[in-house]
């Protein structure tokens, strides 16, 4: 069971707790009046625009910066005012921060050193994350004579030595390029999975959320605006701006005009009449769908005639590889984009630029959005 953030309820304590916490910059407030609950072991995504605050929070989890109100709770002890080398949490920056004087195994060793732990099991804890992270081989080689994937991990496994409660991302493959991200990812989420260490991770990039969270939290003017699994948080957005924000989807205003079996009809001016499983509680609403929820047929077949199959004109095809993306204007006026998998060569063929179409979906993969 979950509350209207997407927080556990009974399911475990929370390792984590941000209880109404506020952070001002002068007259800005960048966190405001934030609640968050996260499970040990959760790898959990913070996950909105520049300027939206996730930074920041993550800034306050690694005591580099103090809350103005409320309190960060870790085990159920306050952390709020706990500095951060005293903190069992360990973050991990976007621009890494390895020293460049240093081979690889003594910047992994750089805070045990610091801890004052002996060093026979210095060696032993570098060993073990030169193994984690598959570094065996360069441990003598300084950051100038890695690869950008190898920094990454290096930097990863010096954040992973201390064993901290939580480790904190920020960020942390912003520098990579696709095909190394994507690579990096799996690799970041095996090791979490090894550990069974909490995670929490800060990024722009909505598929690298979605890829590698348990759960996703979107922050938008300092707020936590929702809070869900990456499947709820893509198939049943809470609002037009979570629906704009994540993925691609076409939205329609329209006006609730009767409510039977489960379903509701909506009036669209620039679409026209939609159908949709749920209900409205509000005269006014916006549907939502997205784009691979919508089938295309040519004008004249039996979808014409059916439960939300809308005629326009297909405007132009976009090829993605394994995608293509058409655009279809509706005669009302609405344009949709539609997603086509190119299962085969031949998939987009027969479509082509003013062609007359009729997109269809069923009312069960539309979304009410009354705010």
């Amino acid at each position: 069971m979950t509350d209207n953030l997407g927080n556990s309820r009974g399911a475990s304590s929370p390792l984590l707790r941000v209880a109404n916490v506020t952070k001002r910059f002068g007259g800005f407030t960048a966190v405001d009046d934030l609640s968050l609950d996260i499970v040990p072991g959760e790898f959990f995504a913070l996950l909105g625009p520049s300027g939206c605050g996730k930074t920041t929070l993550l800034r306050m989890l690694a005591g580099f910066e103090t809350p103005d109100a409320g309190d960060i709770l870790l085990d159920g002890s306050s952390i709020a005012q706990v500095a951060p080398h005293q903190r069992p949490v360990n973050m991990m920056f976007q621009n890494y921060a390895l020293f460049p004087h240093l081979t690889v195994a003594d910047n992994i060793a750089f805070g045990l050193k610091r801890a004052g732990l002996p060093k026979p099991d210095i060696d032993a804890r570098v060993e073990e994350m030169v193994a984690l992270a598959r570094l065996q081989g360069m441990e003598a080689r300084r950051p100038d004579q890695l690869s950008g994937g190898q920094r990454q991990r290096v930097a990863l496994a010096r954040s992973l030595a201390p064993r901290p409660r939580m480790l904190l991302l920020d960020e942390p493959l912003a520098a990579l390029d696709k095909k190394l991200r994507e690579t990096t990812q799996a690799e970041l989420l095996e090791v979490q999975r090894r550990l069974g260490m909490t995670f929490i991770i800060v990024t722009h990039d909505q598929e690298e959320a979605m890829t590698v969270a348990d759960r996703i939290g979107v922050m938008n003017q300092g707020r936590l605006v929702q809070v869900a699994t990456p499947r709820a948080l893509y198939e049943a957005p809470n609002s037009r701006w979570v629906a704009g924000f994540v993925g691609n989807i076409n939205m329609i205003e329209g006006q609730v005009t009767s409510s039977d079996g489960g379903c509701i009809t909506v009036a669209a001016a620039d679409a026209g009449k939609i159908v949709v499983a749920g209900s409205a509680s509000a005269p006014s609403v916006c549907i939502a769908i997205r784009p691979e929820k919508i089938a295309l047929s040519r004008a004249d077949e039996d979808a014409a005639g059916g439960v939300n199959a809308l005629r326009g004109t297909l405007l132009d095809i976009s090829y993605l590889g394994g995608t293509s993306t058409i655009r279809v204007q509706l005669d009302g006026g609405a344009v949709l984009r539609v997603a086509v998998a190119n299962a085969t060569r031949t998939d987009v063929e027969t479509f082509a630029s003013g062609q007359r179409i009729t997109a269809s979906f069923a009312p069960a993969d539309c979304v009410v959005l009354e705010s």
